[in-house]
């Protein structure tokens, strides 16, 4: 912090005092107390791509997607572009300082990949990271700074889909982008709210990121400032010239350290050689029939695909269900079923390369049928307790960690066939707030459980620990024909509640005769083992008082999803959906 600055000094020792009234035991409720603002609903129109669809969440990221399956390239050359452009005009959700999981089917192989590219605990961490004098912090105090920047992997993952799946040379991928930050873009309202909203007390703590969204005399940047970032374009140059290695090695690399350890009020361990020595993972997709459809999604370290596949198989087992997106029945069905999913994930899903994760058994159908037989169809459960699926070789102690709502969703399909389904975070809006080389870095390691252990000893699963993956929520989705047709692809961003906002889509993609854009238009609702949320200004509201007399605990607040999607139609071509509480395109031919 520049304690030269007196407006600067004030915020801070504004942003501390407030930081004090949260103590750890407020943890679980944080991710409540400071939601991402809404921001006026877009009015979207289906698109139809006859050949080819890209959908994300700005209209340039789409354009430079686009470009990019004109000139010949796939879908994964396609996510390169994208992810790169969404780094400059939705700096606030995703970025090459960030993480991410991709889906990508090959579909002259036939064959669905999964690429992981989460971030990783720095090797000199321990479990006691976010522990001071023995007692875990608030998350206020983690989130801002070098503390809980952990190892970015988005990069290493979309170069390593490239290498298997890309036709257009690695550095045209980029041109998008770079011209785009030389050029600048217009800041959105979005982006103009988000920044005036404070939700991140450090955005204007450091002179960096201060010096980048906020004008001369202060102000947040107002909608329609056109930003330019030349430091990106440089950084993206490089790594368009030199691969990832220029970011995960040489100077670029010796900057990120040095910012993160060097940070005076909140270090952080991050070092070079972290940073050299990260590796994306290519894993085996998580797939379930439903139906007469084959879901597929991803497997931990994201606790997305596993708990989603819960919520559709636990209400596969009730006989008669009517699944119809205002329905009181299937509502409350929807939420008893979220219930009983989302408490076996907080005790068991974490990654799964550190410790036992019965995925399988979580999904077994002998299992499933024993959880859906817990569900009342006429009153609301209350809290659910997590069950002892098959394989459980470790009794884990329950754990919450406060996963932010600002990430990003797009997907993608090519001439050929090919698909991407991906999303990508820095985790809180803005991430850290520690911008380097035109980039803000992530705080992912805040999905850590803060507290690694209970006082009896008994441990948490998703503790800290090094190289370790923290567990996410990420749902990026893929669901297939029975000939084994790509049918649709969807993901969203939202913090946890992207489990919530991904089901219930599926659901009515798959059993209504919604177009997809109908879809991503339903109002959200939403339980995640405790109140039932309903989405403000929507038709959501008018479903409280009969909820209620279920039993039902009812919150009436913003959801703020990103759903975006794509679907097969029956006569040839994919239509799109995008979500219209952000400010996403959908371009096709």
């Amino acid at each position: 912090m520049d304690f030269h600055n007196l407006r600067g000094l004030v915020r801070y020792a504004c942003w501390l005092g407030l930081s004090l009234l949260f103590s750890s035991q407020l943890m679980a409720v944080d991710e409540n107390l400071a939601p991402e603002p809404a921001t006026d609903r877009q009015t979207h129109s289906r698109v139809i791509g006859h050949q080819s669809l890209v959908v994300s969440a700005h209209p340039l990221a789409s354009q430079a997607g686009m470009t990019l399956l004109r000139q010949g390239g796939t879908a994964a050359d396609a996510a390169v572009a994208i992810q790169a452009m969404l780094t400059l005009v939705e700096p606030q959700s995703s970025g090459i300082g960030g993480g991410g999981f991709m889906l990508y089917w090959d579909a002259k192989q036939q064959a669905l990949h999964a690429y992981d590219g989460r971030e990783t605990a720095p090797a000199s961490v321990s479990e006691a990271l976010f522990l001071e004098q023995g007692k875990p912090i608030s998350w206020q105090h983690a989130l801002v700074g070098g503390r809980a920047v952990g190892v970015p992997g988005v990069l290493r993952m979309l170069e390593m889909a490239h290498q298997q799946h890309g036709k257009q040379p690695w550095n045209s991928l980029f041109q998008p982008a770079i011209s785009q930050s030389h050029f600048g873009f217009s800041v959105t309202p979005r982006l103009h709210k988000l920044i005036a909203s404070g939700i991140n007390p450090g955005l204007n703590r450091y002179e960096t990121s201060r010096e980048y969204f906020y004008t001369e005399n202060g102000k947040p940047l107002p909608v329609g400032y056109q930003r330019k970032n030349p430091a990106l374009a440089y950084s993206l140059s490089e790594i368009a010239r030199q691969g990832a290695d220029a970011f995960y090695t040489g100077p670029l690399a010796a900057a990120i350290s040095k910012t993160v350890q060097e940070v005076p009020d909140n270090p952080g361990m991050l070092s070079t050689t972290d940073l050299a020595a990260y590796r994306a993972i290519k894993r085996s997709p998580l797939c379930q029939p439903y139906q007469h459809y084959r879901l597929c999604g991803f497997p931990p370290p994201t606790s997305g695909g596993t708990t989603v596949l819960q919520i559709l198989k636990l209400l596969e087992q009730i006989p008669d269900l009517t699944i119809s997106a205002d329905d009181p029945r299937f509502n409350h069905l929807f939420t008893q079923a979220s219930r009983l999913a989302f408490a076996d994930r907080q005790r068991y899903l974490a990654d799964a390369d550190f410790i036992p994760v019965p995925v399988s058994g979580l999904l077994d159908m002998d299992y499933l049928k024993q959880r859906a037989a817990l569900i009342n169809p006429h009153l609301d459960s209350g809290t659910a307790a997590a069950g002892t699926p098959p394989g459980t070789t470790e009794d884990w102690l329950d754990q919450t960690s406060p996963e932010r709502p600002s990430t990003s969703h797009f997907v993608v399909v090519d001439q050929w066939g090919n698909a991407v389904s991906m999303t990508s975070s820095i985790e809180m809006a803005f991430g850290s707030t520690l911008m380097v080389g035109g980039f803000l870095l992530n705080n992912q390691l805040t999905d850590f459980s803060f507290a690694p252990r209970h006082r009896d000893g008994k441990l948490v699963a998703n503790r800290v620990e090094p190289g370790k993956r923290p567990r996410s929520s990420m749902s990026p989705f893929m669901v297939f024909q029975p000939d084994n047709q790509l049918h649709a692809a969807v993901g969203s961003p939202g913090g946890s509640r992207i489990i919530s906002y991904v089901a219930r889509s599926l659901l009515l993609m798959l059993n209504t005769p919604l177009t997809l854009q109908e879809v991503m238009t339903q109002p959200h609702i939403s339980n995640r083992n405790g109140q039932t949320e309903l989405e403000a200004g929507t038709a959501a509201e008018q479903w409280a008082d009969t909820l209620q007399e279920m039993g039902h605990d009812i919150r009436i607040r913003d959801l703020n999803s990103g759903l975006h999607a794509l679907r097969r139609l029956p006569q040839g071509g994919w239509e799109s959906g995008v979500d219209p509480r952000r400010e996403g395109r959908a371009i096709g031919e």
